[in-house]
């Protein structure tokens, strides 16, 4: 691929982020630490919030219904973003670029940024969270672990996962504003 300035910039990106990201990498190479980030990152694969939109309208009735509807709209939405993205950006994840960050889970796809699972765990969340606010004990830690095993893992930079908060953030407000 010949190098343009988009690529120049995230390769210095990639160089500023690399001590950030081995350090969190680091919590990989223990057992415990490396199977609850695993869990976490494979319910993230998108498991848990299609479980979410299914068990929304059984637990809350018709007053589930839009909320599910939107959401389920968001999170596609949210797929040609990040797939979009993710074709302008060709930011390779952080073990291919770095031969001393540990890849300890599976990745959906090559590129990184923006981090796919962190801007559907913001989103689903922060609009599950709006309707149905004593859902947030459960999912406010669930999306923090989903968002922080995609660097520990060594699947992600930290600025591909704040970019996925702020861009689930925005399709949330977005949803949360659709009713």
């Amino acid at each position: 691929m010949k190098a343009t300035g988009l690529n120049a910039f995230m390769a210095r990106v990639d160089a500023a982020e690399y001590g950030l990201c081995r350090t969190l990498n680091r919590a990989a190479a223990l057992a415990l630490p490396r199977r609850l980030f695993q869990v976490a990152s494979r319910l993230g694969d998108g498991i848990i919030w299609y479980v979410l939109l299914a068990l929304l309208p059984l637990l809350y009735g018709a007053a589930a219904l839009r909320p599910v509807l939107v959401m389920a709209l968001t999170g596609s939405v949210g797929v040609l973003l990040y797939s979009l993205l993710k074709r302008i950006f060709v930011r390779e994840r952080p073990f291919i670029t770095h031969r001393a960050i540990d890849r300890a889970g599976a990745p959906l796809d090559r590129y990184s940024f923006p981090s796919g699972h962190t801007l559907h765990a913001v989103s689903f969340t922060w609009q599950a969270g709006a309707h149905f606010p004593e859902l947030l004990w459960v999912l406010l830690p669930l999306a923090a672990m989903i968002a922080a095993s995609r660097v520990v893992l060594g699947l992600h930079y930290p600025s591909d996962v704040l970019a996925g908060a702020g861009l689930g953030a925005a399709l949330a407000a977005a949803g949360l504003a659709l009713g």
